[in-house]
Protein backbone atom coordinates (compact mmCIF):
# COMPACT_ATOMS: atom_id res chain seq x y z
CA UNK A 1 0.00 0.00 0.00
CA UNK A 2 2.82 2.48 0.86
CA UNK A 3 4.12 1.67 -3.22
CA UNK A 4 0.51 3.20 -4.26
CA UNK A 5 0.48 5.68 -2.42
CA UNK A 6 4.57 7.03 -2.96
CA UNK A 7 3.69 6.40 -7.06
CA UNK A 8 0.77 9.06 -6.72
CA UNK A 9 2.77 11.42 -4.86
CA UNK A 10 5.46 11.11 -7.72
CA UNK A 11 2.70 11.17 -9.88
CA UNK A 12 0.97 13.91 -8.84
CA UNK A 13 2.55 15.48 -5.83
CA UNK A 14 0.36 19.12 -5.56
CA UNK A 15 -2.75 16.92 -5.38
CA UNK A 16 -2.57 17.28 -1.73
CA UNK A 17 -6.22 16.69 -0.98
CA UNK A 18 -7.21 13.66 -2.88
CA UNK A 19 -3.19 12.49 -1.60
CA UNK A 20 -4.83 13.08 1.89
CA UNK A 21 -8.05 11.11 1.18
CA UNK A 22 -6.27 7.89 -0.67
CA UNK A 23 -4.02 7.76 2.29
CA UNK A 24 -6.73 7.77 4.46
CA UNK A 25 -9.07 4.70 2.82
CA UNK A 26 -5.62 3.05 2.48
CA UNK A 27 -4.57 3.11 5.98
CA UNK A 28 -8.32 2.14 7.10
CA UNK A 29 -8.45 -1.35 5.03
CA UNK A 30 -5.12 -2.23 5.59
CA UNK A 31 -6.59 -5.13 8.20
CA UNK A 32 -8.66 -6.62 5.61
CA UNK A 33 -5.88 -6.01 3.07
CA UNK A 34 -3.71 -8.39 5.50
CA UNK A 35 -6.68 -11.22 5.88
CA UNK A 36 -7.62 -11.06 2.16
CA UNK A 37 -4.75 -12.07 -0.42
CA UNK A 38 -7.23 -12.09 -3.61
CA UNK A 39 -7.76 -7.99 -2.72
CA UNK A 40 -4.22 -7.55 -4.18
CA UNK A 41 -5.05 -9.44 -7.56
CA UNK A 42 -5.15 -7.78 -10.69
CA UNK A 43 -3.84 -4.41 -9.65
CA UNK A 44 -6.86 -3.32 -8.24
CA UNK A 45 -5.65 -1.00 -5.83
CA UNK A 46 -3.45 0.66 -8.76
CA UNK A 47 -6.90 1.14 -10.55
CA UNK A 48 -9.41 2.14 -7.42
CA UNK A 49 -7.12 5.13 -7.08
CA UNK A 50 -6.96 5.91 -10.94
CA UNK A 51 -9.76 7.69 -11.98
CA UNK A 52 -11.70 6.15 -15.19
CA UNK A 53 -11.70 9.80 -16.85
CA UNK A 54 -11.27 13.45 -16.50
CA UNK A 55 -12.48 15.94 -18.87
CA UNK A 56 -11.51 19.64 -18.31
CA UNK A 57 -12.71 22.23 -20.47
CA UNK A 58 -13.13 25.91 -20.67
CA UNK A 59 -16.46 28.12 -19.66
CA UNK A 60 -16.74 31.24 -21.41
CA UNK A 61 -19.30 33.46 -19.99
CA UNK A 62 -20.44 37.43 -20.43
CA UNK A 63 -21.08 39.03 -17.43
CA UNK A 64 -23.89 41.95 -16.80
CA UNK A 65 -20.65 44.23 -18.08
CA UNK A 66 -20.53 42.83 -21.44
CA UNK A 67 -17.46 41.57 -20.90
CA UNK A 68 -16.27 38.17 -21.29
CA UNK A 69 -15.48 35.51 -18.60
CA UNK A 70 -13.46 32.48 -18.99
CA UNK A 71 -13.42 30.03 -16.31
CA UNK A 72 -11.99 25.94 -15.86
CA UNK A 73 -14.81 23.35 -15.68
CA UNK A 74 -14.03 19.67 -14.86
CA UNK A 75 -15.67 16.50 -14.67
CA UNK A 76 -13.82 13.54 -12.71
CA UNK A 77 -15.52 10.33 -13.43
CA UNK A 78 -13.79 8.06 -10.88
CA UNK A 79 -15.24 4.66 -11.00
CA UNK A 80 -18.67 3.34 -12.55
CA UNK A 81 -17.74 -0.46 -10.58
CA UNK A 82 -20.98 -0.62 -9.22
CA UNK A 83 -23.40 1.76 -11.17
CA UNK A 84 -23.35 5.12 -13.37
CA UNK A 85 -21.56 7.92 -12.13
CA UNK A 86 -22.97 10.25 -9.43
CA UNK A 87 -21.32 13.22 -9.93
CA UNK A 88 -21.64 16.19 -7.28
CA UNK A 89 -21.27 19.20 -9.00
CA UNK A 90 -19.25 22.03 -7.05
CA UNK A 91 -19.05 25.89 -8.24
CA UNK A 92 -16.11 27.52 -5.66
CA UNK A 93 -12.69 29.71 -6.65
CA UNK A 94 -11.01 26.69 -4.57
CA UNK A 95 -12.08 24.27 -7.18
CA UNK A 96 -9.20 22.32 -8.76
CA UNK A 97 -8.05 18.97 -9.96
CA UNK A 98 -7.50 17.50 -6.60
CA UNK A 99 -10.15 19.08 -4.90
CA UNK A 100 -12.56 17.37 -7.74
CA UNK A 101 -10.45 13.69 -7.76
CA UNK A 102 -10.96 13.75 -3.76
CA UNK A 103 -14.65 14.33 -4.16
CA UNK A 104 -14.83 11.54 -6.65
CA UNK A 105 -13.01 8.96 -4.33
CA UNK A 106 -14.83 9.96 -1.57
CA UNK A 107 -18.18 9.68 -3.24
CA UNK A 108 -17.09 5.34 -4.70
CA UNK A 109 -17.34 4.92 -1.20
CA UNK A 110 -20.05 6.87 0.60
CA UNK A 111 -22.40 5.72 -2.56
CA UNK A 112 -21.27 2.13 -2.33
CA UNK A 113 -22.62 2.10 1.40
CA UNK A 114 -26.12 3.66 0.39
CA UNK A 115 -26.84 0.08 -1.31
CA UNK A 116 -27.61 1.81 -4.13
CA UNK A 117 -26.18 0.77 -7.92
CA UNK A 118 -24.12 4.43 -8.45
CA UNK A 119 -20.91 4.67 -9.41
CA UNK A 120 -18.58 8.03 -7.90
CA UNK A 121 -17.92 11.31 -9.55
CA UNK A 122 -17.18 15.12 -8.96
CA UNK A 123 -17.58 17.88 -11.36
CA UNK A 124 -17.31 21.87 -11.24
CA UNK A 125 -15.94 24.61 -12.07
CA UNK A 126 -13.47 28.01 -10.18
CA UNK A 127 -16.23 30.22 -10.75
CA UNK A 128 -17.22 32.26 -7.83
CA UNK A 129 -20.98 32.15 -7.38
CA UNK A 130 -20.67 34.91 -4.80
CA UNK A 131 -21.81 38.68 -5.96
CA UNK A 132 -23.22 37.02 -9.44
CA UNK A 133 -26.55 38.15 -10.34
CA UNK A 134 -29.44 35.84 -11.29
CA UNK A 135 -28.14 36.36 -15.14
CA UNK A 136 -24.62 35.52 -14.75
CA UNK A 137 -25.33 32.83 -12.77
CA UNK A 138 -28.01 31.75 -15.63
CA UNK A 139 -25.15 32.04 -18.57
CA UNK A 140 -22.43 30.62 -16.80
CA UNK A 141 -24.64 27.60 -16.00
CA UNK A 142 -25.46 27.38 -19.44
CA UNK A 143 -22.20 27.45 -21.22
CA UNK A 144 -20.82 25.42 -18.26
CA UNK A 145 -23.58 22.53 -19.25
CA UNK A 146 -23.07 23.02 -22.90
CA UNK A 147 -19.80 20.52 -22.36
CA UNK A 148 -20.68 18.63 -19.16
CA UNK A 149 -24.36 17.43 -21.07
CA UNK A 150 -22.16 15.33 -23.44
CA UNK A 151 -20.34 13.74 -20.34
CA UNK A 152 -23.98 13.31 -18.66
CA UNK A 153 -27.02 11.05 -18.75
CA UNK A 154 -29.10 8.93 -16.53
CA UNK A 155 -27.12 5.72 -17.16
CA UNK A 156 -24.03 7.07 -18.10
CA UNK A 157 -23.13 9.81 -15.14
CA UNK A 158 -25.88 11.51 -12.70
CA UNK A 159 -25.12 14.95 -11.86
CA UNK A 160 -26.37 17.10 -8.50
CA UNK A 161 -25.55 19.85 -6.04
CA UNK A 162 -22.46 20.21 -4.25
CA UNK A 163 -20.70 23.88 -2.75
CA UNK A 164 -22.37 26.92 -4.74
CA UNK A 165 -24.54 24.66 -6.75
CA UNK A 166 -27.87 25.11 -4.99
CA UNK A 167 -31.65 24.63 -6.77
CA UNK A 168 -31.20 28.11 -8.45
CA UNK A 169 -28.15 26.49 -10.47
CA UNK A 170 -29.94 22.97 -10.65
CA UNK A 171 -32.58 24.81 -12.66
CA UNK A 172 -30.76 26.73 -14.99
CA UNK A 173 -28.30 23.63 -15.27
CA UNK A 174 -31.43 21.13 -16.06
CA UNK A 175 -33.06 23.68 -18.65
CA UNK A 176 -29.64 24.09 -20.39
CA UNK A 177 -28.85 19.98 -20.43
CA UNK A 178 -33.26 19.23 -21.80
CA UNK A 179 -32.43 21.76 -24.55
CA UNK A 180 -29.61 19.83 -25.47
CA UNK A 181 -30.31 16.56 -24.92
CA UNK A 182 -34.19 16.90 -26.44
CA UNK A 183 -35.22 14.71 -23.50
CA UNK A 184 -36.68 15.30 -19.87
CA UNK A 185 -34.88 12.72 -17.87
CA UNK A 186 -33.23 12.54 -14.21
CA UNK A 187 -29.74 13.01 -15.43
CA UNK A 188 -29.85 15.50 -12.89
CA UNK A 189 -30.94 15.56 -9.46
CA UNK A 190 -32.02 18.41 -6.58
CA UNK A 191 -34.45 19.39 -9.38
CA UNK A 192 -37.41 21.60 -8.35
CA UNK A 193 -41.16 19.64 -6.96
CA UNK A 194 -42.64 21.28 -10.07
CA UNK A 195 -40.18 19.76 -12.68
CA UNK A 196 -39.14 16.15 -11.25
CA UNK A 197 -37.53 16.81 -8.03
CA UNK A 198 -37.91 15.51 -4.94
CA UNK A 199 -39.60 16.03 -1.64
CA UNK A 200 -37.30 15.98 1.23
CA UNK A 201 -34.12 16.24 -0.94
CA UNK A 202 -33.09 19.47 0.00
CA UNK A 203 -32.80 18.64 3.58
CA UNK A 204 -31.57 14.59 3.14
CA UNK A 205 -27.53 15.64 3.59
CA UNK A 206 -28.46 17.31 6.94
CA UNK A 207 -31.48 15.21 8.16
CA UNK A 208 -29.24 11.79 7.38
CA UNK A 209 -26.34 13.30 9.30
CA UNK A 210 -28.72 13.89 12.42
CA UNK A 211 -30.43 10.20 11.84
CA UNK A 212 -27.09 8.91 11.73
CA UNK A 213 -25.61 10.18 14.88
CA UNK A 214 -28.99 9.48 16.82
CA UNK A 215 -28.11 5.70 15.95
CA UNK A 216 -24.47 6.32 16.98
CA UNK A 217 -25.55 7.95 20.37
CA UNK A 218 -28.31 5.11 20.84
CA UNK A 219 -25.28 2.70 21.50
CA UNK A 220 -24.27 4.57 24.10
CA UNK A 221 -28.22 5.30 25.46
CA UNK A 222 -28.06 8.86 24.74
CA UNK A 223 -30.46 11.15 22.58
CA UNK A 224 -30.37 14.50 21.35
CA UNK A 225 -32.56 16.18 24.04
CA UNK A 226 -30.71 18.56 25.85
CA UNK A 227 -27.05 18.70 24.06
CA UNK A 228 -25.60 20.96 23.14
CA UNK A 229 -24.02 21.19 19.69
CA UNK A 230 -21.73 23.09 16.97
CA UNK A 231 -22.39 23.64 13.91
CA UNK A 232 -20.52 24.84 10.58
CA UNK A 233 -21.84 26.42 7.90
CA UNK A 234 -24.82 27.82 7.13
CA UNK A 235 -25.22 26.20 3.47
CA UNK A 236 -27.90 23.63 2.69
CA UNK A 237 -26.62 20.67 4.93
CA UNK A 238 -25.72 23.28 8.02
CA UNK A 239 -29.35 24.19 7.62
CA UNK A 240 -31.02 21.18 7.60
CA UNK A 241 -28.76 19.68 10.46
CA UNK A 242 -29.57 22.54 12.67
CA UNK A 243 -33.18 22.05 11.97
CA UNK A 244 -33.59 18.05 12.53
CA UNK A 245 -31.48 18.52 15.60
CA UNK A 246 -33.96 21.66 17.00
CA UNK A 247 -36.71 18.89 16.07
CA UNK A 248 -35.33 16.39 18.39
CA UNK A 249 -34.60 18.53 20.96
CA UNK A 250 -31.16 19.74 20.82
CA UNK A 251 -29.85 23.20 21.14
CA UNK A 252 -27.78 24.69 18.24
CA UNK A 253 -25.75 27.67 19.27
CA UNK A 254 -23.06 28.20 16.38
CA UNK A 255 -23.39 28.36 12.25
CA UNK A 256 -20.97 30.14 10.15
CA UNK A 257 -19.63 31.14 6.47
CA UNK A 258 -16.13 32.19 4.70
CA UNK A 259 -16.24 35.27 6.58
CA UNK A 260 -16.90 34.50 10.27
CA UNK A 261 -19.55 32.94 12.39
CA UNK A 262 -22.11 33.86 14.97
CA UNK A 263 -22.40 31.88 18.46
CA UNK A 264 -26.13 32.36 20.05
CA UNK A 265 -26.03 31.07 23.74
CA UNK A 266 -29.65 31.27 23.81
CA UNK A 267 -29.74 29.00 21.16
CA UNK A 268 -30.75 29.11 17.43
CA UNK A 269 -34.41 28.23 17.33
CA UNK A 270 -37.08 27.67 14.57
CA UNK A 271 -37.77 31.16 13.86
CA UNK A 272 -33.80 32.25 14.21
CA UNK A 273 -33.02 29.70 11.17
CA UNK A 274 -35.74 30.62 9.03
CA UNK A 275 -34.13 33.92 8.89
CA UNK A 276 -30.89 32.13 8.44
CA UNK A 277 -32.61 30.38 5.28
CA UNK A 278 -33.72 33.56 3.81
CA UNK A 279 -30.35 35.64 4.78
CA UNK A 280 -28.68 32.65 2.34
CA UNK A 281 -30.91 31.57 0.22
CA UNK A 282 -32.98 34.50 -1.10
CA UNK A 283 -30.87 37.16 0.24
CA UNK A 284 -27.26 35.67 -0.57
CA UNK A 285 -26.19 37.39 2.38
CA UNK A 286 -23.53 36.61 5.11
CA UNK A 287 -23.94 35.42 8.50
CA UNK A 288 -22.92 38.57 10.27
CA UNK A 289 -26.27 39.88 9.73
CA UNK A 290 -27.96 37.55 12.09
CA UNK A 291 -26.60 39.44 15.19
CA UNK A 292 -28.70 42.85 13.63
CA UNK A 293 -31.51 40.68 13.98
CA UNK A 294 -30.67 38.35 17.18
CA UNK A 295 -28.52 41.00 19.27
CA UNK A 296 -27.72 38.41 21.80
CA UNK A 297 -25.53 36.75 19.65
CA UNK A 298 -21.95 37.10 19.10
CA UNK A 299 -20.50 37.61 15.58
CA UNK A 300 -16.78 36.70 15.28
CA UNK A 301 -14.76 37.48 12.18
CA UNK A 302 -12.38 34.78 10.43
CA UNK A 303 -8.31 35.65 11.16
CA UNK A 304 -6.33 33.66 8.64
CA UNK A 305 -3.41 34.23 10.69
CA UNK A 306 -5.21 32.01 13.26
CA UNK A 307 -4.21 28.28 13.39
CA UNK A 308 -7.97 27.25 14.59
CA UNK A 309 -11.59 28.28 14.39
CA UNK A 310 -12.78 29.77 17.52
CA UNK A 311 -16.24 27.96 16.38
CA UNK A 312 -14.85 24.65 17.80
CA UNK A 313 -13.38 26.32 21.40
CA UNK A 314 -17.23 26.36 22.69
CA UNK A 315 -18.13 24.34 25.79
CA UNK A 316 -20.53 21.51 23.77
CA UNK A 317 -21.40 17.79 23.58
CA UNK A 318 -21.92 17.42 19.96
CA UNK A 319 -20.09 18.95 16.75
CA UNK A 320 -20.90 18.78 13.35
CA UNK A 321 -18.46 20.27 10.85
CA UNK A 322 -20.91 20.87 7.39
CA UNK A 323 -18.61 23.55 5.78
CA UNK A 324 -15.56 22.33 3.98
CA UNK A 325 -13.03 20.08 3.77
CA UNK A 326 -9.92 20.27 6.68
CA UNK A 327 -11.72 22.94 8.52
CA UNK A 328 -11.21 20.90 11.89
CA UNK A 329 -7.61 21.36 12.21
CA UNK A 330 -5.21 19.80 14.76
CA UNK A 331 -5.70 22.28 17.58
CA UNK A 332 -9.14 22.29 17.07
CA UNK A 333 -9.63 18.88 17.79
CA UNK A 334 -8.16 19.25 21.05
CA UNK A 335 -10.39 22.31 21.65
CA UNK A 336 -13.23 20.02 21.46
CA UNK A 337 -11.54 17.25 23.78
CA UNK A 338 -11.37 19.83 26.21
CA UNK A 339 -14.75 21.24 25.61
CA UNK A 340 -15.95 17.78 26.23
CA UNK A 341 -17.21 16.70 23.58
CA UNK A 342 -18.96 13.51 23.18
CA UNK A 343 -19.72 12.99 19.36
CA UNK A 344 -18.29 14.65 16.22
CA UNK A 345 -20.56 13.38 12.90
CA UNK A 346 -18.76 14.66 9.65
CA UNK A 347 -21.93 16.59 8.09
CA UNK A 348 -19.23 17.80 5.03
CA UNK A 349 -16.53 16.14 2.97
CA UNK A 350 -13.65 15.19 5.29
CA UNK A 351 -13.76 18.16 7.16
CA UNK A 352 -11.17 17.29 9.39
CA UNK A 353 -7.53 17.15 8.72
CA UNK A 354 -4.99 14.16 9.30
CA UNK A 355 -3.87 15.07 12.45
CA UNK A 356 -7.71 15.89 14.06
CA UNK A 357 -9.12 12.72 12.71
CA UNK A 358 -5.89 10.88 14.41
CA UNK A 359 -7.11 12.78 18.00
CA UNK A 360 -10.62 12.04 17.78
CA UNK A 361 -9.64 8.18 17.10
CA UNK A 362 -7.77 7.82 20.29
CA UNK A 363 -10.58 9.36 22.52
CA UNK A 364 -13.39 7.69 23.90
CA UNK A 365 -15.62 9.49 21.47
CA UNK A 366 -18.39 8.56 18.81
CA UNK A 367 -16.81 10.22 15.55
CA UNK A 368 -18.09 9.44 11.88
CA UNK A 369 -16.41 9.90 8.74
CA UNK A 370 -18.32 12.43 5.97
CA UNK A 371 -19.10 9.13 3.80
CA UNK A 372 -21.26 7.79 6.49
CA UNK A 373 -22.75 10.40 7.94
CA UNK A 374 -23.46 12.70 4.66
CA UNK A 375 -24.89 9.76 2.51
CA UNK A 376 -28.36 10.86 2.98
CA UNK A 377 -27.76 13.45 0.02
CA UNK A 378 -27.25 10.82 -2.30
CA UNK A 379 -29.31 8.59 -0.73
CA UNK A 380 -32.41 10.98 -1.62
CA UNK A 381 -30.38 11.73 -5.18
CA UNK A 382 -31.01 7.79 -5.70
CA UNK A 383 -35.08 7.99 -4.76
CA UNK A 384 -35.38 10.80 -7.03
CA UNK A 385 -33.79 9.37 -9.70
CA UNK A 386 -36.30 5.88 -9.30
CA UNK A 387 -39.09 8.82 -8.41
CA UNK A 388 -38.30 9.79 -12.27
CA UNK A 389 -38.47 6.62 -13.34
CA UNK A 390 -41.60 5.28 -12.37
CA UNK A 391 -43.30 8.95 -12.88
CA UNK A 392 -44.00 8.93 -9.63
CA UNK A 393 -43.74 11.82 -6.64
CA UNK A 394 -43.60 9.65 -3.28
CA UNK A 395 -44.81 11.78 0.11
CA UNK A 396 -42.79 13.41 1.95
CA UNK A 397 -43.24 11.00 5.44
CA UNK A 398 -42.41 7.89 2.76
CA UNK A 399 -38.98 9.09 1.67
CA UNK A 400 -37.86 10.19 5.12
CA UNK A 401 -38.80 7.03 6.25
CA UNK A 402 -36.17 5.50 3.17
CA UNK A 403 -34.04 7.76 4.47
CA UNK A 404 -34.16 7.18 8.55
CA UNK A 405 -33.86 3.34 7.00
CA UNK A 406 -31.05 3.76 4.86
CA UNK A 407 -29.01 6.14 7.44
CA UNK A 408 -29.64 3.02 9.65
CA UNK A 409 -28.51 0.50 7.69
CA UNK A 410 -25.30 2.29 6.90
CA UNK A 411 -24.33 2.63 10.82
CA UNK A 412 -24.86 -1.04 11.20
CA UNK A 413 -22.84 -1.77 8.17
CA UNK A 414 -20.02 0.52 10.00
CA UNK A 415 -20.04 -1.16 13.44
CA UNK A 416 -20.15 -4.87 11.73
CA UNK A 417 -17.27 -3.80 9.29
CA UNK A 418 -15.36 -2.66 12.12
CA UNK A 419 -16.16 -5.32 14.39
CA UNK A 420 -14.92 -7.75 11.86
CA UNK A 421 -11.91 -6.30 11.02
CA UNK A 422 -10.89 -5.88 14.88
CA UNK A 423 -11.57 -1.93 15.90
CA UNK A 424 -14.40 -2.66 17.15
CA UNK A 425 -16.76 0.93 17.37
CA UNK A 426 -14.41 2.52 14.84
CA UNK A 427 -16.80 4.09 12.23
CA UNK A 428 -14.00 5.55 10.49
CA UNK A 429 -12.29 2.16 9.69
CA UNK A 430 -16.09 0.32 9.34
CA UNK A 431 -17.21 2.84 6.71
CA UNK A 432 -13.86 2.83 4.73
CA UNK A 433 -13.99 -1.25 4.54
CA UNK A 434 -17.47 -1.52 3.76
CA UNK A 435 -17.01 0.51 0.79
CA UNK A 436 -14.06 -0.92 -0.11
CA UNK A 437 -14.95 -4.52 -0.35
CA UNK A 438 -18.39 -3.55 -2.53
CA UNK A 439 -16.36 -1.44 -4.54
CA UNK A 440 -13.47 -3.69 -5.35
CA UNK A 441 -15.48 -6.87 -5.33
CA UNK A 442 -17.54 -5.57 -8.41
CA UNK A 443 -14.00 -4.46 -10.03
CA UNK A 444 -12.83 -7.97 -9.55
CA UNK A 445 -15.82 -9.53 -11.08
CA UNK A 446 -15.50 -7.50 -14.25
CA UNK A 447 -12.10 -7.96 -15.05
CA UNK A 448 -9.71 -5.84 -16.43
CA UNK A 449 -11.47 -3.06 -17.55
Amino acid sequence: MSDILEIIKARDPHEREFIQAVKEVLDSVKPLLDQTSHYHQAAVLERIVEPERIVTFRVPWTDDQGKVQVNRGFCVEMNSAIGPYKTALRFHPSVNQSILKFLAFEQVFKNALTTMPLGGGAGGSDFDPKGKSDDEMMRFCQNFMRELYLHIGVNTDIATGDIGVGSREIGYLFGMFKKLSNEFSGALTGKGLNWGGSLIRAQAAGYGCVYFAAEMLATRNMTFDGQVCLVSGSGNVAQHTTEKLIELGAKVVTLSDSAGYIYDPEGIDKNKLAFVKRLKNIRRGRIKDYVENYPGAIYTRNDIRQQNNPLWTHRASCAFPCATQNEITEEDAYALINGNVKLVCEGANMPCTPEATAIFLSKPILYAPGKAANAGGVAVSGLEMVQNSQRLNWLAEEVDERLKIIMKGIHTTCLQAAQAYGTPGNYFNGANIAGFVKVVDAMLDQGVV
